[in-house]
């Protein structure tokens, strides 16, 4: 019912979200509201069981202490989830929407339901002082008024109301845990005391015991409060480690000092009284202090508890509201952190329990819904009990079904009816919520709320001193005026209804003033706070170096930054002239120029500084803002680029010129691969034929030699032609021609095999292939260089082949390696040669020799290489042009023969392509080694 939103939602960021602007002080005041609220019940639980309230009050505090660590852990998990624990139990239960929501409602409607009873609480406590002093007590007047107190406050901003909590729960607080102890002192070692422990005990019927346990978990399970705060705290984590400290400070006050009440205000007359029982329990050790001490607490209490609410409320229907459990109407929150709609669906509902105005009713219908969102919360943990965020799944279940015979039996001792209406009216507020859904009212939508906050016109004042000394003027006077009527009538009555009055007119106008001072003067004072806050922030945290230097250019200021620029702690910048560092500044800051390039030496290595400055004049002096930004590397950036761009355009024509060469050489290997199938063709037909051939042919010369040896006396005619033919060598000639033809179309398959191999069109991914095999082919398709020619001697092919096994490479760019490394070595010798260097200083050598030697190496590194070594035996290459051999369109070729790309393209082959390297050895007049080294395997490429 409540996941699916009758109305399209804004999104996520289309309005403003909570900021973390609590402290965890802050966030730890509303934690404490649980433990003063106590004040409240105890009376009413003493004055039905007397010394057996004790037995309710223990497991009471210990599931509370229990639920406020499982609740800590589940904040840990939800860091930015708001309103605390029944928002936890929305996502424990987010597979059951509908039960999840009801669990919040319940949970939020107590809540409520705690802000009327102090209203109420505090108008009872004003009627009767004022009936004391003989003054009609205007009930109505202060129904609105206290009720409306707190909202006056939560609407100016949650800074306000946070702060305003803090104040007032220290001190009430304090007043409270020492209660607590001196009263258990005083009673464990005056001589008045009447004894630590009572002299007998009374039965407890289980009946009894529900419904109390019923009650008082009112305050034992709402001691988490603080969780409500984790999203906009500045320290989510303090804020929830604070539930450890309200947990350990439930004993000493829910235990210790109901042990205090049970033993001292044992009067029956006493009955229910709030006031009365703790006056009575406090008067033995505070003595005549003890009526104003507890007006003051009971006071404080009233008005902390309703400040939570409208503090704790608001959160639980926004979170609900991001959630989509109800509409999005109450996830509008303001920049200043005011939760408008959803404090005004609790304004109504808070009226709702007002007009009902039975005190007794409202607690016992508010806790059902309380109890049974417990109940949710422990059913969630058991459903999610294999989640880390779930402490004591067992122990939640064996509390679960506790509770859900506490409800059956203490629900009912309370009353039928009141069970009833409790349970129904989380499902009415649920129907409250569908009808919001669907009016189509504008302030029932976010659009409305977000339009409200951005066009709302900001009122600034432009004197604000003189509207402070006016609402302070009439804040006094109308302070003096009351307290001079009021004073008249404290003359005529008794000074014990003298000093409640004081505390409760004392309190009341304190909150009254903070309410007035959070629409006139505090809004400005927060302004001017979080300016300085975000001013301190920037200052601290900023990347650039920021001085504050005086009119003379000494520092006075510097932020943590200037460190990394200076190498100096900021403090020992102070009361330095910056041109201490920027020698090139002047000094005087009047003549610095606005903006500058500063160089600073630091460990002997430059910086240069972007400096600007500006001033800021005052009344009587003039101060300078220095902001240093690092600029050294877009410097060497900028030299970097510069320099780079002739280089980028040789590598530019270098790329073009590699491509140019790639596409030649794969049109190259395309017309090699053409032709050789097309020479493939009609050898494979000739040679094919040229057995049948000779098997004819000697069939044929068979038959000659029958018709030689039957007609040994041929005609004259055929004896002319037998010796004009020479019959007798082309019978002996023809099988040696037939012969040759054999060997001749063989020799042109191995070429035609050699060339396709060579080209590997067809292997242009990656594969195993075999080394020697790439190595013959590229030498049979240079072999007609290798022989001997008018100008140049033959060139012998050494081969030391090792045992290789199968390499995975590319094997089409490989064989162009080879191709280029033996064209090269060949070119060395054939230039040897045409020089003399043969015959002057080689004389005594063998002819011209390539020696290729492979080998597997393993021992380079953790993966075998393969080593192939091509090495010839010319002039060398001089160590001066050794070093730029694999550069692009480098040469030592006449003009038109090379092009400078071979062994640079080669280069790339071997060490992109495959990962390895290649290496160029050479001493000059005892020849050249080229090394290649690849690794067997290229599983890493």
């Amino acid at each position: 019912m409540m996941s699916h939103p009758a109305h399209p939602t804004l999104g996520q960021s289309s309005y403003p979200r909570l900021t973390r602007s609590l402290s965890a002080v802050e966030s730890w005041g509303f934690g404490l509201t649980a433990h003063i609220s106590w004040t409240a019940l105890v009376p009413a639980i003493h004055a039905a069981l007397g010394p057996q309230a004790i037995f309710v009050w223990i497991p009471a505090v210990i599931f509370g202490m229990l639920l406020n660590y499982q609740v800590k852990r589940l904040g840990m998990h939800f860091i930015n989830v708001a309103g605390g624990t029944p928002n936890y139990a929305t996502k424990l239960l987010q597979n059951y929407p509908g039960i999840a929501c009801y669990a919040a409602i319940g949970y939020l409607l107590n809540w409520v339901s705690y802000l009327s009873v102090n209203t109420i609480v505090l108008k009872d406590l004003i009627k009767v002082n004022l009936e004391a002093l003989g003054i009609a007590c205007p009930e109505i007047l202060l129904d609105i008024g206290f009720t409306l107190l707190p909202f006056i406050v939560a609407f100016s901003g949650t800074r306000a109301l946070s702060i305003l909590h803090l104040f007032f729960v220290i001190p009430a607080f304090g007043l409270l845990i020492t209660f607590c102890v001196q009263g258990l002192g005083w009673l464990a070692f005056s001589g008045d005391s009447p004894g630590f422990f009572p002299s007998n005990w009374s039965s407890l019927g289980f009946v009894d015991w529900a419904k109390w346990f019923f009650f008082v978990t009112y305050a034992t399970y709402s001691c988490e409060t603080a969780s409500s705060f984790v999203a906009d705290s500045r320290q989510p984590t303090q804020t929830l480690r604070f539930l450890d400290v309200a947990a350990w400070m439930m004993p000493p006050i829910f235990l210790g000092g109901s042990w205090v009440m049970m033993r001292l205000a044992t009067d029956p007359s006493l009955k229910d009284n709030a006031f009365m029982n703790l006056v009575a329990a406090s008067q033995p050790f505070w003595g005549k202090s003890a009526a104003i001490s507890v007006s003051f607490l009971l006071v404080a209490a009233c008005l902390l508890g309703s400040a939570t609410v409208v503090s704790n409320c608001p959160r639980i229907l926004y979170q609900l509201a991001l959630d989509k459990h109800i509409s999005p109407v109450f996830s509008v929150v303001s920049r200043r952190g005011v939760f408008a709609p959803a404090l005004t669906l609790t304004l109504v509902l808070c009226l709702i329990y007002l007009i009902w105005g039975d005190v007794a009713r409202i607690v016992a219908v508010g806790n059902v819904g309380w109890f049974v969102s417990f109940m949710l919360l422990h059913l969630g943990l058991w459903l999610r009990r294999d989640r880390s965020e779930v402490l004591f799944p067992r122990i939640s279940l064996a509390i679960l079904l506790l509770e859900v015979v506490v409800l059956v039996v203490g629900g009912l001792a309370w009353g039928w009816l009141n069970l009833l209406i409790g349970l129904l009216f989380p499902i009415g507020v649920m129907g409250i919520d569908a009808v919001i859904r669907r009016v189509k009212f504008p302030p029932f939508h976010p659009s409305w709320w977000m339009r409200r906050y951005r066009t709302r016109s900001q009122v600034i004042i432009k004197d604000s001193v003189v509207l402070q000394v006016s609402i302070l003027i009439f804040l006094l006077c109308s302070a003096v005026a009351v307290g001079w009527l009021f004073g008249v009538k404290l003359n005529k009555t008794a000074s014990e209804a003298r000093e409640n009055i004081f505390v409760v007119l004392l309190m009341t106008v304190a909150f009254v003033g903070v309410a007035i001072a959070c629409w006139t003067s505090l809004p400005q004072v927060v302004a001017i706070a979080e300016a300085r806050e975000a001013a301190e922030h920037l200052f601290t945290v900023a990347q650039d170096g920021i001085l504050v230097v005086d009119d003379r250019g000494i520092i006075k200021q510097a932020n943590p930054a200037t460190e990394s620029f200076f190498g100096v702690n900021p403090s020992e910048l102070e009361g330095n002239h910056l041109n201490k560092w920027l020698t090139a500044l002047v000094y005087y800051p009047e003549e610095w120029t606005k903006r500058s390039e500063q160089t600073l030496l630091r460990n002997g290595k430059n910086k240069i500084l972007e400096v600007s400055i500006s001033d800021r004049p005052h009344q009587d002096f003039q101060e300078y803002v220095v902001i240093l930004h690092d600029i050294t590397q877009r410097k060497q950036a900028e030299q970097i680029l510069r320099y780079s761009e002739a280089q980028l355009r040789q590598e530019a024509n270098h790329l073009a010129s590699q491509l140019v060469h790639s596409e030649k050489m794969s049109s190259l290997g395309q017309l090699v691969a053409g032709v050789a199938h097309e020479i493939n063709n009609p050898i494979n037909f000739i040679y094919g034929n040229v057995s049948y051939a000779n098997q004819y042919i000697q069939d044929l010369l068979r038959l000659l030699q029958l018709y030689q040896q039957n007609y040994p006396n041929p005609v004259t005619e055929i004896q002319k032609e037998t010796e004009a033919i020479d019959l007798d060598f082309v019978i002996a000639d023809l099988p040696n021609l037939l012969t040759s033809m054999t060997v001749g179309a063989e020799r042109i398959t191995e070429i035609v095999l050699s060339l396709r191999n060579f080209s590997r069109l067809d292997e242009t991914e990656m594969k195993a292939v075999n080394i020697h095999e790439g190595i013959d082919n590229t030498l049979l398709i240079l072999e007609h260089r290798l022989k001997a020619k008018s100008n140049s001697l033959t060139i012998d092919i050494i081969k030391e082949y090792g045992d290789l096994p199968l390499v995975e490479c590319y094997a089409g760019q490989l064989n162009q390696v080879f191709m280029n490394l033996l064209a090269n070595a060949i070119d060395a010798l054939e230039e040897a040669v045409e020089n003399g260097e043969w015959k002057v200083k080689k004389s005594a050598l063998s002819t011209p020799q390539i020696k290729i030697h492979t080998q597997l190496n393993t021992q380079l590194n953790s993966e075998n290489q393969v080593v192939i070594s091509i090495a010839d035996n010319g002039t060398g290459i001089p160590e001066n042009i050794q070093k730029h051999l694999f550069e692009p369109f480098f040469t030592t070729k006449p003009v038109g023969k090379g092009t400078g790309l071979g062994l640079s393209i080669s280069y790339q082959i071997i060490t992109q392509k495959h990962l390895g390297q290649l290496q160029c050895i050479s001493t000059q007049g005892q020849g050249t080694e080229f090394v290649v080294l690849i690794p067997l395997n290229q599983k890493a490429i």
